[in-house]
């Protein structure tokens, strides 16, 4: 493992840690603890596949880590341990300064899991997928997904999913530190103590395969994993020793992965402003307040680390994740606030930029002080391009148009020149 993390302790390493291919993997395992400095991306959102008998029970997939950084484990049905158990999902929490892997077990009932909404009936408090009764395992018709499966054993009650589902529109992974501010209930603090059952062999299995699977590193797919569910194990073992032996995971590989940030909330935020644009959810005006805002987080973050020899402290970064947590709701309202414009040539080149600076905070080629300054430039001709279109009853003239090309061909030489005068950053944990 890099020396970025470390192992606390370890339940059952030597099934654990015993090589499914050729490739030795120490990670976090539903049933070790691991501390990692950077923090795990945002949960992808995917479709549940459908259950592939009756019996089984869905666990949801997560982040784990191992020597090359981050990887996805897809969400998968399986065979619980015995009658009678449900299965509380492992989470990552921030403390002090590191984020902590806390392991999933299988237990009577469902303990704390961070109130992370991992989706599928785990809705950030307890479990809505589902009961025990009478020995049979009944499935809420409302959260799980049959397909053609045949299931005699169903109910739907929709009341308790809404009760127990903590909203998460940013997808966040991890409690605490500027994530998930949900804390331990007293029924779950109790079943912390009851008696569990660690992960099945299966479980094991199926984290081993999906941390030699190339296509689910987080440096590699960038918070959209190869796999992201499977409907059992089996199928996606195919897959992932398809994977392992056509496209193994190399050196390299793990020399980036160890340095990767898949928490980089500034790319993200740039991301999503590139996506409302194209889609046409954000207008123009939308786009430069937000862009706006990022270029004050941006030079917010570049000060502070100069200021401190080129690192956060816990403070800071507490405090820019709060502020990035406010400009996320502000994107989220400007896309889902009913101003919508048709998808055009102009905004399409105001988000291929926004993506160019994402890419370039990602890797490293551009620092947060560069960042800043093309979210800037992008926020003044976004502004320009709104307050020419409401003067000319939404549209732009053939000059406008010119002229606001002219103005994005300039800030295309400046990404690209930002990218490649040598002053990277390596990406650090916020």
């Amino acid at each position: 493992m890099s020396l970025r993390s470390r192992i606390r302790s370890v339940f059952f390493a030597s099934s654990i840690l015993t090589p499914i291919l050729a490739l030795p993997v120490m990670q976090a395992h539903a049933g070790v603890f691991v501390s990692v400095n950077v923090g795990p991306p945002v949960l992808p959102v995917y479709v549940q596949p459908p259950l592939p008998s009756p019996g089984y029970i869905w666990t949801p997939g997560y982040w784990a880590y191992g020597d090359a950084g981050y990887y996805w484990v897809p969400g998968v049905w399986v065979q619980p341990p015995r009658m009678g158990v449900l299965w509380t999902p492992g989470y990552w929490g921030f403390v002090g300064t590191a984020y902590t892997w806390h392991p999933g077990y299988w237990g009577p009932h469902i303990g704390f899991y961070g109130g992370v909404n991992y989706g599928f009936g785990y809705g950030g408090v307890g479990f809505c997928g589902g009961e025990w009764r009478g020995g049979v395992f009944a499935y809420n018709g409302a959260v799980a997904n049959f397909g053609g499966v045949h299931v005699t054993n169903v109910y739907v009650d929709r009341t308790i999913v809404e009760r127990n589902t903590i909203v998460n529109v940013n997808h966040v992974s991890y409690n605490g530190g500027g994530g998930i501010s949900a804390r331990p209930s007293p029924m779950e603090m109790q079943a912390e103590h009851e008696q569990h059952f660690q992960p099945t062999s299966n479980q094991t299995q199926h984290e081993n395969f999906a941390a030699q699977d190339r296509s689910q590193l987080a440096s590699v797919n960038h918070g959209t994993p190869g796999t992201m569910a499977a409907s059992n194990v089996n199928s996606y073992h195919q897959v992932a020793q398809q994977h392992s032996q056509s496209q193994p995971i190399s050196d390299s590989d793990r020399a980036v992965g160890s340095h990767y940030n898949p928490n980089n909330r500034e790319a993200n935020q740039d991301q999503r402003i590139a996506q409302g644009l194209r889609s046409g959810q954000m207008t123009s005006g939308e786009a430069a307040r937000a862009e706006r805002t990022q270029s004050n987080i941006d030079q917010q973050v570049h000060n502070d680390r100069v200021a401190n020899g080129g690192t956060l402290t816990n403070q800071e970064r507490q405090q820019i994740n709060g502020e990035q947590n406010a400009a996320s709701r502000q994107i989220y309202n400007e896309k889902h606030n009913g101003n919508t414009i048709a998808p055009n040539e102009v905004d399409d080149r105001e988000a291929n930029q926004q993506m160019r600076t994402a890419q370039g905070l990602r890797s490293g080629q551009m620092t947060s002080g560069e960042a800043a300054r093309t979210n800037r430039n992008q926020a003044g001709l976004a502004q320009q391009v709104h307050n020419e279109r409401t003067a000319n009853g939404g549209a732009l003239t053939q000059q406008q148009r010119n002229q606001a090309n002219r103005q994005e061909n300039r800030n295309s030489r400046q990404i690209y020149n930002e990218k490649h005068n040598g002053n990277t950053a390596k990406p650090k944990g916020r």
